[in-house]
């Protein structure tokens, strides 16, 4: 159960890469090197991690290295069985990750990852579960924006009704309100990958179809039909709404920690997620833009000669991404509205002070790490969700370290 001395808390795996560095720098300046955090970094490259150790400074000379490549089965068990968690940001994990996560759910050791690819994380659960669970092991994905801010938020928005008008909320809408900051290379070459894997397999399309793709086998229904799709007016946000790209994996991520968790919010509970436009002709008219604008993305990624003049000249690369000074004044805003039984409301804010895709995304996979590595969790192992895993403790260090707020909104 994972209890056996491990020469490292912590291993940041392709921490090389423009996230890994990110999220290498982080934990230099927080935690440091060597001292109540051991932690190491580890990729393919022994050049390129010389590299990144200089670029740490000082404060990093004695930052241990390790050469370890994610499509080698050997290299990733010996990997794993040096540490408690293995954070990776080699993606798309549909690619880079399954010897990963296998090495983990063998080895006892914990796991934390930014996948968003709903149909890799679907053969994890089905892969993996059972044996993570025999070792002890935490196998978390979806560790960055998408989608810890909804699925801790609609966590810490049941707590708090529950606590305030004793009942859980019957449904939940969470809404974008507000968020600067650039396209993530890995997340679009992730969405490029899984629109390829789509059209060549038809039961991945289905996968991703599905609104409860990712619960346990055997509980895959429930109320929720499926993601918007097209411009929508929220009478109880005052508020014209357009669809949101992630929502296709957030909303999947919270209907399984619902799971996980035993159901507590009832069987019925329902979750969304939207962007919020505005009131008015404005309101309605960006909606109607940025619904048109997803559609045309989607439509282009779904053809193959279409999807690699994307790739080539429009999209943002895997291993590229903003500056400092983008990261440093990028920021995230997002609202929730639960409903209660009685039809009463309950909102919540919910916000980060760096961009999301990378600046906030790199903080809340690091202190995801941290939160398995060393944290008292009374979860179980399994192929879990940020808030099946570790809800509590990880909104406290959130809050405390990564820049995170969730606050009630009258």
């Amino acid at each position: 159960m994972n209890v056996e001395p491990r020469e490292f808390d912590v291993i940041v795996l392709g921490a090389t890469g423009f996230t890994g560095a990110l999220v290498a720098e982080y934990l230099c300046e927080r935690y440091g090197v060597g001292n109540s955090l051991r932690w190491a970094a580890a990729g393919r490259n022994e050049q390129k991690l010389e590299a990144l150790r200089g670029s740490l400074r000082t404060r990093a000379a004695s930052l241990p290295l390790i050469v370890a490549d994610t499509l080698d089965a050997g290299s990733m068990r010996q990997l794993a069985k040096r540490t408690r968690v293995v954070l990776t940001t080699v993606g798309p994990y549909a690619r880079y990750g399954s010897e990963v996560v296998a090495a983990c759910a063998d080895s006892g050791t914990h796991y934390c990852d930014l996948a968003g690819e709903v149909q890799w994380i679907r053969r994890m659960i089905d892969a993996h579960n059972d044996t993570a669970r025999r070792s002890g092991a935490r196998i978390v994905h979806c560790c960055g924006f998408d989608s810890i801010p909804m699925d801790i938020g609609a966590w810490f928005l049941q707590k708090e009704a529950r606590e305030r008008y004793g009942a859980y909320c019957a449904s939940i809408v969470l809404l974008v309100n507000a968020m600067k900051g650039g396209a993530s290379g890995g997340t679009m070459a992730s969405m490029m990958n899984l629109m390829r894997e789509a059209r060549a397999d038809r039961e991945v399309a289905r996968i991703l179809a599905r609104p409860y793709s990712l619960n346990p086998e055997g509980e895959q229904r429930g109320p929720d039909r499926g993601d918007q799709r097209g411009i929508r007016y929220d009478a109880d946000a005052h508020s014209w709404t357009a669809p949101f790209i992630m929502a296709s994996v957030n909303t999947r991520v919270v209907r399984r920690s619902h799971a996980l968790l035993g159901y507590p919010w009832g069987t019925e509970f329902r979750y969304q997620e939207a962007i919020r436009t505005g009131r008015g002709a404005g309101g309605w008219f960006r909606s109607a833009m940025i619904t048109a604008g997803l559609a045309s993305l989607v439509g282009l990624a779904s053809f193959g000669w279409s999807r690699s003049l994307l790739e080539r000249f429009v999209l943002p690369k895997p291993g590229t991404g903003p500056d400092a000074n983008a990261r440093e004044n990028g920021f995230f805003s997002l609202r929730q509205i639960g409903t209660l039984p009685d039809g009463r409301h309950i909102r919540s804010g919910i916000s980060g002070d760096r961009d999301p895709g990378y600046g906030s995304t790199s903080k809340m996979l690091a202190e995801s790490a941290v939160c398995l590595a060393l944290d008292d969790l009374d979860s179980e192992g399994g192929v879990l969700t940020p808030a099946a895993a570790m809800a509590a403790p990880l909104i406290a260090r959130l809050q405390a370290n990564a820049g995170l707020s969730f606050e009630i909104r009258d």
